[in-house]
């Protein structure tokens, strides 16, 4: 059975969790806790140097990193991540885009708010990562006025990718009132069979 190390309230580790449900592919849960560094343990980081989490450490004792390869990796083979290169190709562009565009900007301020509590403190920094955070729900909200799903028209890896931290972007302060399609998409990947919402 597969063990996916990760924390709980992470969207990163929330990811291939939840890919893993819906496939139907049995993993147990080991909850670390980052904040009293239970990454950077001498066992973690024999098992994952950059002491990070989630970590999926396979039956034969091999470990991934990154959560987006997991994605790949765990939906290889499924409807999820087709076979079709181009289909892939998009997939992959929207992977990328959540890491470079999204994540770095939704995530890290929710981070900061809701589990820092710096919202005062650091105000200016905040609003300026949310200028780049809104920015990047801009372009999905354009994408989604177009698609039912980021990729094309099927739900995929890349709507696992970016749900994760846009589902909980209020708790960074952010407000989705004025990108109605990313609310619907919000809502219809969270009505799809076996998906759980990150608790």
């Amino acid at each position: 059975m597969f063990k996916l190390y990760g924390m709980s309230g992470s969207g990163n580790c929330w990811k291939p969790a939840v890919l893993m449900k819906q496939l139907g592919i049995p993993f147990e849960w080991i909850e670390i806790d980052i904040q009293r560094g239970q990454s950077r343990t001498p066992a973690f980081l024999a098992k994952n140097a950059n002491g990070k989490v989630p970590l999926l450490e396979l039956d034969d004792g091999r470990t991934l990193a990154e959560s987006n390869a997991m994605l790949c990796y765990l939906a290889e083979g499924s409807p999820l991540f087709p076979a079709d290169r181009w289909q892939r190709a998009k997939i992959l562009e929207w992977l990328f885009f959540e890491q470079y565009s999204h994540e770095p900007y939704i995530a890290t301020v929710r981070f900061w708010v809701h589990f820092m509590h710096k919202q005062d403190e650091w105000r200016d920094k905040i609003a300026e990562a949310m200028k780049k955070g809104y920015a990047a729900l801009g372009v999905m909200e354009r994408r989604l006025q177009a698609s039912a799903f980021l990729a094309g028209p099927d739900y995929s890896i890349a709507d696992i990718a970016l749900f994760a931290y846009t589902d909980v972007a209020y708790e960074g302060g952010y407000d989705l009132g004025d990108y109605p399609a990313v609310r619907a998409w919000l809502a219809r990947v969270a009505a799809l069979p076996r998906f759980e919402r990150m608790t």
